[in-house]
C-alpha cells in the first residue's frame, strides 16, 4: 500500500472532475468506476476492482450517487470493509444520509480505519476549477493530515464536527439550494407571463430582498436558453430534498417548507426531465403553466 496513492471510487459528473484536478496537481490516482472510460478520461490509473483500490491506496475517496450505493461499495462482498487496512483513511464525498455515515464510521473504526464525511458544494464549474467548498465531519486530527488531498479540489474546507456533521451540513445547504431554485423558477415563469423583461426583473431581484444564488448565478443564463448543463440532475435534487426531510425528522425539527421543492422537483421527474440538470425545473413549471419557455416568445 502506497500512502501517497489516492484511490477514487466513482468518477462520474463530480468525481471525474475532482480526479482530473488531483492528477493535474501531480498526484497518483487509482480510479475505479463501472465505466472504465471515465477513469481514463480523468487521467487516473485504472483499477480492476474495489479490492485493488483498497490494497494500493492510503487514502480512498468516494463520490457516489447516494447512501445505498455507498453502502454497497463499503459493505458488499468485495467491498472496502473486507479489503481495507488499519491506518487507511476513507473520505466520502457523496451526498449521503448522515445516519448511514455514522453507522459506517463505526464499522470502519472497528478495523482501525478513519471514515471522514465531506459534503461538497459548488457544482460542476467549481469542481472543474478545483474550487469546491468542503463540509467535513470526522476525526479532526485525521482531517488535518488531508490538506494535500483537499488542496487540489477545494478552495474552502470547513471541519463541522464529529462523524455525520459534514453530510448533515451538506443536506441543509442542498435544501436551501432546492428552495431558491424552484421558487425562483416559479417567479421567472410568472414574470414571463406578465410580459416583464426578464433580465431587468433579475436586476431588480438582485438589488432587492429576493436575491439568492439562483437569481445571481443561474437565471441570468437560463433566461437566454443556457441551462448550465452538467450539474445536479432533477432526480438527484429530488433525492436531496427527501434526505433533508429524513434528517430533520431524525433531529425532531418540523419540516414546514419542504412541500414546495418536493413538489417542484417531483414534477420535473414526472414530466421526463429527471435525468437533466435540476435547472430544468423551470421548464416543468412552464409546462403546467401554459407551455412557457423563458427564452422563447409566448
Amino acid at each position: 500500500m502506497n500512502n501517497k496513492t489516492i484511490g477514487f471510487i466513482g468518477l462520474g459528473n463530480m468525481g471525474g472532475r475532482m480526479t482530473r484536478c488531483l492528477v493535474d496537481a501531480g498526484l497518483t490516482v487509482l480510479g475505479y468506476d463501472t465505466d472504465t472510460q471515465r477513469v481514463k478520461t480523468a487521467g487516473a490509473q485504472v483499477a480492476d476492482s474495489i479490492a485493488q483500490v483498497a490494497a494500493e491506496s492510503g487514502v480512498v475517496l468516494l463520490s457516489l450517487p447516494d447512501s445505498k450505493v455507498v453502502e454497497t461499495v463499503v459493505e458488499g462482498a468485495e467491498g472496502l470493509l473486507r479489503h481495507c487496512r488499519e491506518g487507511q483513511v476513507v473520505v466520502d464525498l457523496s451526498t449521503a444520509a448522515a445516519s448511514s455515515t455514522i453507522r459506517l464510521h463505526g464499522l470502519f473504526a472497528e478495523r482501525g480505519v478513519q471514515y471522514i464525511d465531506a459534503g461538497i458544494s459548488g457544482g460542476a464549474a467549481a469542481a472543474e476549477k478545483g474550487a469546491l467548498t468542503l463540509m467535513i465531519g470526522g476525526d479532526e486530527a485525521t482531517v488535518a493530515t488531508l490538506d494535500w488531498v483537499f488542496a487540489p479540489i477545494a478552495s474552502k474546507v470547513f471541519h463541522m464536527g464529529a462523524s455525520g456533521a459534514g453530510h448533515t451540513t451538506k443536506t441543509l445547504n442542498n435544501f436551501l439550494n432546492a428552495v431558491s431554485l424552484c421558487a425562483t423558477a416559479e417567479v421567472m415563469v410568472a414574470g414571463k407571463k406578465a410580459g416583464l423583461d426578464l433580465h431587468q426583473l433579475l436586476d431588480v431581484l438582485n438589488s432587492s430582498s429576493g436575491v439568492n444564488f439562483a437569481t445571481q448565478k443561474r437565471f441570468p443564463y437560463i433566461v437566454d436558453g443556457d441551462y448550465l448543463e452538467g450539474g445536479l440532475t432533477g432526480k438527484l435534487m429530488n433525492k436531496d430534498v427527501v434526505l433533508y426531510i429524513d434528517r430533520v425528522r431524525e433531529l425532531g425539527v418540523a419540516s414546514l417548507n419542504a412541500s414546495g421543492p418536493l413538489a417542484s422537483f417531483g414534477l420535473q421527474v414526472a414530466l421526463g426531465y429527471g435525468d437533466l440538470i435540476s435547472n430544468k425545473v423551470v421548464d416543468a413549471i412552464g409546462d403546467v403553466s401554459g407551455g412557457v419557455r423563458l427564452h422563447q416568445p409566448l
